[in-house]
C-alpha cells in the first residue's frame, strides 16, 4: 500500500476528543434536566439513549456515539412529544459552561507533527460543524485545521461517503491521497467509500476485534499515527 499521502481527515468524538470523559457527564446531566423527578421517565431515557445514569458513560451499542444530530432527535422525540424537532436539536449543542470537551492524550503533538510535515487537515464528524470547531478551540487544536466539516455543513453524514470527500475538496486535495482516522465502523465505512486509506483507534468504544477487519491498521490513538505514516508503512 504505497501511495503519496497529502492530508489526514480524523472523527472528532473519540478520535480527537475523549468521548467517554467529554459526552458522559454531559449525557447524564441533560437526562437529569430534562427529566427532572420523574425517575421512571429517567431511567427509560437513559436506558433508549444507552447512558448509564451511575457511571455517567455511554453504553457500547449507544446509537448516539457514532449517530447524527437527527438520530438523536429520533430516539428523543417520543419521550418528549410537546417539542419540536427544532426544539429538541438545540437541546444537542451544549454550552462552554456546562461542557468540557477532554482531548485524547498525544493529540496536539499528533497534529502539530502532521502540520509540519505540510499535510492537509480537517476534521470530520457527525456532530454540527460549529460545535466542532468550538470544541476545537477549547482543545487548543483549531489553529491546526485547515477545514472542519459537520453533519450540517452540506455533504451529509458519516457512513455515507459525502462528508469525507467534501473535506478532501476543501483541503483541494484528491481522496485517494488522504487517511481516515476514526474509532468506529461509521468512520472507517466513509473512508473506504470514498477511496480513501481508513485507519481505527482505540479511544471511543469499539474494540479492537470490531474494527480490524475494516481498517488498514488498527492504533491505540492518534498519538501512534505520526509513527506508523512515517515509518515506511504507507507513501507520502
Amino acid at each position: 500500500m504505497m501511495r503519496k499521502i497529502e492530508a489526514i481527515l480524523f472523527d472528532k468524538d473519540g478520535t480527537l476528543m475523549d468521548f467517554q470523559s467529554s459526552w458522559g457527564p454531559w449525557g447524564a446531566a441533560m437526562i437529569e434536566r430534562r427529566c427532572g423527578p420523574d425517575r421512571s421517565k429517567k431511567l427509560a431515557l437513559s436506558e433508549a439513549l444507552g447512558i448509564d445514569l451511575k457511571t455517567q458513560r455511554f453504553l457500547p451499542q449507544s446509537a448516539l456515539i457514532a449517530g447524527t444530530p437527527e438520530d438523536a432527535v429520533a430516539l428523543l422525540q417520543p419521550f418528549f412529544p410537546t417539542n419540536s424537532a427544532q426544539e429538541i436539536t438545540g437541546w444537542l449543542a451544549p454550552e462552554a459552561d456546562n461542557f468540557t470537551p477532554v482531548a485524547v492524550p498525544g493529540v496536539h503533538d499528533c497534529c502539530e507533527i502532521l502540520c509540519k510535515q505540510g499535510l492537509g487537515m480537517a476534521v470530520v464528524t457527525n456532530d454540527f460543524e460549529a460545535a466542532a470547531q468550538d470544541h476545537l478551540a477549547q482543545m487548543g487544536l483549531a489553529p491546526l485545521f485547515d477545514a472542519v466539516v459537520g453533519y450540517d455543513s452540506g455533504y451529509g453524514g458519516k457512513p455515507a461517503p459525502g462528508p469525507s470527500l467534501g473535506a478532501a475538496e476543501r483541503l483541494g486535495v484528491a481522496p485517494e491521497a488522504c487517511v481516515m482516522v476514526g474509532d468506529s465502523l461509521h468512520d472507517l465505512e466513509a473512508a473506504q467509500r470514498a477511496g480513501m486509506i481508513p485507519v481505527a483507534v482505540l479511544t471511543g468504544v469499539a474494540q479492537a476485534s470490531e474494527l480490524a477487519d475494516h481498517a488498514a491498521v488498527v492504533l491505540d490513538s492518534v498519538a501512534d499515527l505520526p509513527a506508523w505514516l512515517f515509518d515506511g508503512n504507507i507513501g507520502g
